[in-house]
């Protein structure tokens, strides 16, 4: 059949059924265990927004964050929850296509959704619009593998991932126009990234960049790393930097608030902090192509990147004065900022 126009760009029931047939079912578990790791989860998603509000001072927020729906969930779930974001988010913004290049679309996003379904411990989603204010998802069967694998504390452990994730829902909540915020800027990158004209360059510089991933070339946080660099316009770059400047931004401040909760709510915190350095860091070959190829790498570097600016902030003008960020898109920190938090503290505080 010839590919003809009209269709969605992206085939979203095919992506949800390929990802679902390829997610990994996770470990084996005894019925009562399940259940058990699920009420800890849910626990820990409760308690954990009084926390993250003791520690940074954005009470309020936190507040409306325990009000916000946690889903405990497998990974297929996941999969088919981060393909209703990315459709509510992205949907109205990509071109139609053939219903050839749709079906390979969602066959292609199916596939890396499974991959990456194996990885994720938890996400919080403020785009889908159904969802109101946000939602948490927790992946319980990669909660109690990394549990298991690393032997952590499992109370323990639980509630330091719900830190991390209910943090974001704390910043959301003190920042309601941050999702609007964020839409803007990734639609007007994936409009301009949707568009064909350029597509043979962008598969050429693709294809060039691949020994730069494989050798080791350096990841900023935000920059993307030398993939998405090779595909990007001048335009496009600049405006995944905001993007990436913001995400590193809340990534690296989850990552701080999880550790400053202190050892009198997380008794293994240093334990679980250091086994989960080793764990991110990786070791064998396959590992290190799959997180670059997959993007992990950029991952790590916001994590790490925006955890050393949230803590150049604090150490001068404390929790705060950072909190200046949630107040309006012009206090959010620029990419150049972002390894320099005294030029941030400089432009917003004087």
């Amino acid at each position: 059949m010839a590919d003809g126009a009209g269709a969605a760009a992206i085939d979203w029931d095919l992506a949800r059924r390929r990802a679902a047939a390829l997610s990994p079912a996770g470990p084996v578990v005894e019925r009562a265990e399940a259940s058990a790791v699920v009420a800890s989860l849910r626990a820990a998603a409760a308690r954990a927004p009084g926390y993250v509000g003791d520690v940074t001072g954005l009470h309020e927020a936190a507040e409306l964050a325990e009000a916000l729906p946690t889903y405990v969930i497998d990974r297929a779930r996941w999969a088919e929850a981060n393909l209703e974001m990315f459709a509510d988010l992205l949907g109205d913004e990509l071109p139609e296509v053939g219903p050839i290049s749709a079906r390979f679309a969602g066959e292609e996003l199916g596939v890396l959704l499974s991959l990456l379904a194996s990885r994720v411990l938890g996400q919080f989603d403020p785009f889908t619009a159904s969802t109101g204010g946000g939602r948490l998802l927790v992946v319980a069967p990669n909660v109690l593998h990394v549990q298991r694998e690393l032997r952590l504390d499992a109370a323990d452990f639980h509630l330091w991932v719900c830190l991390h994730e209910q943090t974001h829902a704390v910043q959301f909540s003190a920042a309601p126009w941050l999702p609007g915020h964020l839409r803007e800027h990734m639609s007007a990158l994936a409009t301009s990234m949707s568009d064909t004209a350029g597509a043979g360059r962008r598969l050429s510089s693709l294809l060039r960049s691949l020994p730069r991933v494989l050798e080791g070339a350096p990841i900023d946080a935000t920059s993307g790393g030398p993939l998405m660099s090779a595909v990007l316009t001048a335009d496009e770059q600049a405006q995944l930097e905001r993007v990436l400047a913001v995400m590193a931004l809340l990534e690296g401040h989850a990552d701080v608030v999880m550790d400053e909760a202190g050892p009198s709510v997380v008794p293994t915190v240093a334990k679980i902090r250091r086994a989960f350095e080793r764990r991110r860091d990786g070791t064998g070959v396959a590992d290190m192509l799959m997180r670059r190829l997959l993007g992990m790498d950029a991952k790590l570097a916001q994590y790490r990147q925006g955890a050393a600016f949230v803590r150049g902030v604090t150490a001068t003008v404390g929790h705060a004065g950072l909190n200046a960020v949630w107040s309006g898109p012009e206090q959010l920190p620029l990419a150049t900022e972002i390894t320099d938090p005294a030029a941030w503290v400089r432009r917003v505080h004087g």
